[in-house]
């Protein structure tokens, strides 16, 4: 852990962090949050869900300002939906990476059409894994079903992903890596609502880190007045570089390796742990 600051900013993942086993946000990490707010330290959330799946998140914690989201691709205003950061996929490489996973079915494309109410595009839908299949079943509201990916994709990509089992999405990422390179970011991370993994394939530029990094200097604050708290492999950066990584129980090793603090798990409401530490450094 750095030299000991003052801690003037909290990020706080959601899925496996701040959510419990269930996916749902308890009364007790409410009061949580609100007692940290009240200690005048600011509280971003930094998740991997798209801006209108974490808005009702953000809402019941009553934050406003800044939400990073997709995993740092964006930066959004809680109030506007407005996009305040963006690192989006740069075009030379999305064709690239559509034929790459075109290889197991259609991808989802992530664009950045908030108030478009539209937020992903696919193809065949039938020709998907099953997994993937079963996501858009329960989240294909903002789904639009295009002929093809490589003419429909606007200039603002988020990301493309795929879901899939772990042994699929493994032989995938190995075969982008060793034909992309460092020219596109891939993260892998357990589905935690749905069966399987997903696979996400975003700039290089992106990550929640740099996101918040870049939130945290427009403040004036500095690297070691931030507390980071999550669970999973796109946390892993954060908790490195904050002045206080925390990893939460049910964390992935490397995260629990990066982290100056491990707390309970989500189940048994470890980030309440967590952010009475925070409080005792603020």
């Amino acid at each position: 852990m750095r030299a000991r600051m003052a801690i003037r900013l909290l990020a706080l993942d959601l899925d496996g962090t701040a959510l419990d086993a269930h996916g749902a946000l308890t009364g007790s990490v409410r009061a949580a949050v609100a007692a940290v707010r009240r200690r005048g330290i600011r509280v971003i959330l930094c998740t991997g869900r798209r801006f209108r799946t974490a808005l009702p998140i953000a809402e019941l914690l009553h934050l406003t300002g800044p939400i990073v989201v997709n995993n740092g691709v964006l930066v959004k205003e809680i109030e506007s939906g407005a996009t305040l950061q963006h690192a989006y996929l740069p075009r030379g490489v999305y064709g690239e990476v559509l034929a790459l996973v075109r290889t197991m079915g259609p991808p989802l494309v992530y664009v950045d059409a908030y108030h478009e109410r539209r937020d992903m595009l696919t193809e065949r839908i039938d020709q998907a894994h099953p997994f993937q299949r079963e996501y858009l079943s329960e989240n294909g509201e903002f789904c639009d079903v295009v002929d093809d990916l490589a003419v429909a994709a606007p200039e603002e990509i988020i990301m493309l992903s795929a879901m899939a089992d772990e042994a699929t999405l493994g032989d995938l990422r190995a075969r982008a890596q060793a034909a992309l390179g460092e020219r596109v970011k891939t993260h892998a991370l357990m589905n935690k609502n749905y069966r399987g993994q997903i696979l996400e394939f975003l700039s290089p530029g992106s990550g929640k880190w740099p996101a918040l990094a870049r939130i945290a200097r427009a403040g004036g604050i500095a690297v070691e007045e931030i507390a980071c708290v999550g669970d999973d492999w796109n946390d892993v950066e954060m908790i490195r570089h904050a002045g206080l990584g925390i990893a939460m129980g049910n964390a992935v090793e490397p995260a629990k390796q990066a982290a100056a603090l491990i707390v309970r798990s989500n189940a048994e409401g470890g980030v309440v742990e967590a952010l009475e530490r925070v409080l005792l450094h603020a």
